[in-house]
C-alpha cells in the first residue's frame, strides 16, 4: 500500500508520506543545528506524522469522512520510548493544536493537556515501522546550568523544537500544494549587508572632530565596530540622545553577526510610531527586501508584490527583522503554531532591544529568563539600548557580563547635555499657565490625556497645539507637521502633549515642562530641550512640575515616588549614578510584582505552556477602540464595517482613525449616547456618533462624567 501524506483532489497529484516526513525530518533539523540540535529537530519531524500510517487515516485522506487524529501516534511513541524522547512529545501532540499543558491526573484546568492525550485511543499505526527508523536521541545539545534554571530551560528548548517541526512541517506542505513553486525571498546575507552598512557609511567614519556633534557619533560608531569582534553574549549602548545610536547599534549588529556566522539582526523596539521610523532607515540603507517591519499595524496582504513579505512575516525568514516588545515576547511565550513557527529564527541572531529601559517591568523576570537562555544556549547576542540603562545586572544571573559599546559613557552625555533639569516642585494650574503664557518656544508634557486637554482649553490660541492618543493618529501626523513647520519659521509655538511625544517624535524647543514622572520620562522629554543644540545651556531648561490637583495615576505610582525621593535628596535625575539609583529603587519596590502573573512558576514542576500563553500579555485587554468618522475616508471605512466588509487590511487602516480607551470611559461615552457598536460582528469596536464630540484642536472630549446623558 501506499501511504499517503497529501493528495491535491484538484489535479489529484500525491505526496507519500516518507517523502513528506523525510523532507520535514530534513528541514527541521537544519533548523535546529541553529542551536546544535540536528538530530533532535530530524527526529521531531520524521514522527510527526506517523498516525497517518493508520488505515482509517488512508482512507480518510482518499476521500472518506471520518474523523482521524493522526497527530496524537507520534506523541505516544516518544513517550513510550521514554528518556529525551520525551520532550518530542509535546511538540509532536501540538503541531497543529499548539503546546499543551503537561496535565495530571487531578489538572485544575479545563484545556486540553499531554497527559489527556497519551492517554487517548488511536487508530493502529504499526504500518510506520515498514518505512521508518527511529534517530537515537543520545544527549541535550547543551549542559543545564543547575537545578533552578532546568525547568524553564527545558521548556524553552521544547519551544524551540516546536518552532523548527511546526515551520518545516508548513513550508513543505506548502511547497506540495505549490506544486514545488514559492514566492518567499529570504533577502541578502548578512555579510552583503555589512558592506552595504559600511558603504552607506564610510564617509561618516573620516570624521575625527570630537568638539562637534558628528564627531562624537563617529566616535562611537568607531567603538562599537571594533567591539563587534567580540565574542558574543550580552552588551549594553548606553548613548545620550543625539548620538547616533540607531546607526551605531545597526552597524555593531550587523558587523558582529557578519564575523561570527550568525544569521540575522532582529531589533525590538517599544512603540510602533518608532518602528516606522526605524525600518524606513534600514530599508533605505539595505534595501527594502531585506528588512521586515512586523508589528500589528504593518500589512503586507494588500499587494501582491508584497507576497515574499507576508510569508517572511510568518517565520521572520529575513536578514534583518524590526518588530514590538509584544510581538517579540508574547511570541516566546506563545503556544500556538502560527506564532512559535518564527522562533528557531531568533537562534543564532544579533537581537537589539531599543529604549530598553520600556522592558514590561510587570513580566521583566520572564524576559529576562527569555534573553539569558538566547544566550546561553541558543548562540545569540542581547544588546541593550537606551539613553537610561535600567539597573538590570543584578536581575541577570552572576556568570552574565555586560560589555559596554559606547566609549567613555560619562563624557559623552556631559558632552551631549543640551538643557538644565530644574525642580518646580509643586504648583497650581492657573500658575502653569501663567508660566506658559510668557513662553516662546516651549513643550509641556502632562500625564494624562484628560490634563493635557483642559489646560489646552486655558491656553488655546494662535500658536498653540494640543497632542495626545485622544487624536487619531491621521490626525496626529496632520498636527505634527504644522507644529514642525512652526518651529522651522521661528515662529510662537507651544505645545500641551502626553507622552508620546518622547520618543520617534524628532521636536526641538527652547523650554519644556514635564509633569513629575519616571527619571527615564524625564530625560526622554528633556530630549526634546535644545535638541540640535543650537542653544546655550543656561538658557535651555527643562522644568519638572506637580500639579497642585491631585490625579489618580496607578500605573505611574511607583515611579514619581521614586523620583520625587531623588529630587528631595537633590539629585541631578540626568547624572548616571541618579538614573541606576532610580532604576535599583524601582525594581526594589516591585521586586514582587517583577513576574506579576508568576510565570517562571508555570515551569519548575510541569510545563504549562497553553496558561503561560494566556497570561502572558503586555498589554491587558482593558480598553476598546472608537472609530471617528471625521474624515471621508473614516466614514468610508465605518460604513464599510457597517455593512460586514470585515477583512485584516480594512482593520489595519481603521487603526488610522482610530482612538483607545479605557472600558469604563467608554461605558461612560456610550451611556451619554456619544459613541455606539459599530457590528455585532467587532466586539470592544466603537464608532463615534456624536460628532461635535471630537474637536479639531484637542481630539475626542474625554470630559464626560458616568451618568451624563443626551436629550434629543
Amino acid at each position: 500500500m501506499k501511504y499517503l501524506a497529501h493528495r491535491d483532489q484538484e489535479s489529484e497529484r500525491e505526496q507519500s508520506l516518507i517523502d513528506h516526513l523525510e523532507k520535514t525530518a530534513e528541514l527541521a533539523g537544519q533548523y535546529a543545528e541553529a542551536f546544535g540540535a540536528y538530530q533532535w529537530g530530524y527526529c521531531a519531524g520524521l514522527l510527526h506524522d506517523i498516525g497517518k500510517y493508520s488505515q482509517e487515516f488512508q482512507r480518510r485522506i482518499r476521500g472518506s469522512e471520518e474523523q482521524v487524529d493522526h497527530a496524537t501516534a507520534g506523541a505516544q511513541l516518544c513517550h513510550e520510548k521514554k528518556g529525551y524522547y520525551s520532550l518530542l512529545s509535546y511538540c509532536i501532540a501540538g503541531h497543529h493544536a499548539g503546546l499543551a499543558d503537561t496535565g495530571t491526573r487531578n489538572d485544575r484546568s479545563n484545556m486540553p493537556t499531554l497527559y489527556g492525550r497519551l492517554k487517548k485511543q488511536i487508530p493502529d499505526y504499526n504500518a510506520y515501522k515498514g518505512e521508518i527508523q527511529i534517530p537515537q536521541l543520545m544527549e541535550l545539545p547543551f549542559v543545564i546550568q543547575n537545578r533552578k534554571e532546568a525547568g524553564f530551560a527545558s521548556a524553552m528548548f521544547i519551544r524551540m523544537l516546536y518552532s523548527c517541526l511546526v515551520d518545516a512541517d508548513f513550508l513543505n506542505t506548502e511547497t506540495f500544494m505549490n506544486k514545488g513553486m514559492t514566492e518567499r525571498d529570504c533577502g541578502d546575507s548578512i555579510s552583503v549587508l555589512y558592506e552595504k552598512c559600511m558603504s552607506g557609511i564610510s564617509g561618516w567614519l573620516k570624521n575625527e572632530d570630537r568638539n562637534t556633534i558628528n564627531g562624537r557619533r563617529t566616535e562611537i560608531l568607531k567603538h562599537c565596530l571594533e567591539m563587534a569582534s567580540k565574542e558574543r553574549g550580552m552588551f549594553r549602548l548606553t548613548v545620550p540622545t543625539g548620538g547616533g545610536k540607531t546607526m551605531a547599534s545597526l552597524a555593531f549588529a550587523l558587523k558582529h553577526a557578519a564575523e561570527h556566522g550568525m544569521n540575522r539582526v532582529i531589533y525590538v523596539i517599544p512603540y510602533t510610531s518608532i518602528i516606522e521610523q526605524t525600518a524606513g532607515i534600514f530599508a533605505e540603507k539595505l534595501g527594502q527586501k531585506n528588512v521586515l517591519e512586523h508589528h500589528s499595524n504593518v500589512d503586507y496582504t494588500v499587494s501582491d508584490e508584497l507576497k515574499s513579505m507576508q510569508l517572511a512575516a510568518e517565520n521572520w525568514d529575513k536578514p534583518v527583522v524590526v518588530t514590538t516588545n509584544v510581538q517579540f515576547f508574547e511570541s516566546m511565550f506563545s503556544n500556538r503554531s502560527s506564532k512559535c513557527r518564527k522562533l528557531h529564527n531568533v537562534a543564532d541572531s544579533v537581537i537589539v532591544f531599543d529604549e530598553a529601559q520600556m522592558l514590561p517591568t510587570d513580566y521583566l523576570k520572564p524576559c529576562i529568563a527569555v534573553m539569558e537562555q538566547l544566550i546561553r544556549h541558543y548562540r545569540s547576542s542581547v544588546v541593550l539600548c537606551t539613553a537610561t540603562q535600567p539597573a538590570l545586572q543584578n536581575l541577570f544571573s552572576e556568570d552574565i557580563g555586560f560589555r559596554e559599546l559606547c566609549p567613555g559613557v560619562d563624557d559623552q552625555f556631559a558632552f551631549f547635555k543640551r538643557s538644565k533639569i530644574r525642580d518646580l516642585g509643586r504648583i497650581s494650574g492657573d500658575s502653569l499657565v501663567e508660566r506658559l503664557k510668557n513662553e516662546y518656544s516651549a513643550l509641556c508634557i502632562f500625564n494624562t490625556k484628560k490634563t493635557a486637554q483642559n489646560m489646552y482649553q486655558e491656553l488655546r490660541g494662535e500658536g498653540v497645539y494640543h497632542l495626545s492618543t485622544a487624536m487619531y493618529p491621521v490626525h496626529r501626523k496632520r498636527v505634527l507637521a504644522e507644529i514642525r513647520k512652526r518651529l522651522d519659521d521661528k515662529k510662537r509655538c507651544i505645545v500641551l502633549s502626553t507622552s508620546l511625544v518622547e520618543a520617534g517624535v524628532d521636536l526641538d524647543f527652547q523650554t519644556v515642562y514635564r509633569q513629575l514622572a519616571g527619571v527615564d520620562s524625564v530625560i526622554q522629554a528633556a530630549g526634546r530641550c535644545n535638541r540640535e543644540g543650537k542653544r546655550s545651556l543656561d538658557e535651555s531648561n527643562t522644568y519638572i512640575f506637580q500639579l497642585q490637583e491631585r490625579e489618580f495615576m496607578p500605573g505611574q505610582r511607583q515611579q514619581m515616588q521614586v523620583t520625587e525621593g531623588l529630587l528631595i535628596d537633590e539629585k541631578a535625575l540626568d547624572d548616571l549614578e541618579t538614573i541606576q539609583k532610580y532604576f535599583e529603587e524601582l525594581f526594589y519596590l516591585r521586586r514582587e510584582s517583577l513576574d506579576k502573573k508568576k510565570i517562571l512558576e508555570m515551569f519548575q514542576f510541569q510545563f504549562e505552556f497553553a496558561h503561560a500563553a494566556k497570561e502572558f500579555k503586555l498589554i491587558e485587554n482593558n480598553t476598546v477602540t472608537i472609530l471617528i468618522p471625521i474624515e471621508e475616508r473614516g466614514r468610508e471605512i465605518a460604513e464599510q464595517l457597517r455593512l460586514g466588509m470585515v477583512n485584516q487590511a480594512l482593520m489595519r487602516e481603521a487603526g488610522q482613525y482610530c482612538v483607545n480607551v479605557y472600558a469604563k470611559k467608554a461605558e461612560d461615552l456610550c451611556g451619554a449616547g456619544i459613541i455606539s457598536p459599530i457590528s455585532a460582528e467587532l466586539e470592544d469596536f466603537y464608532v463615534l456618533t456624536s460628532e461635535e464630540q471630537y474637536g479639531e484642536d484637542t481630539g475626542l472630549n474625554l470630559n464626560i462624567e458616568a451618568g451624563q446623558a443626551v436629550l434629543w
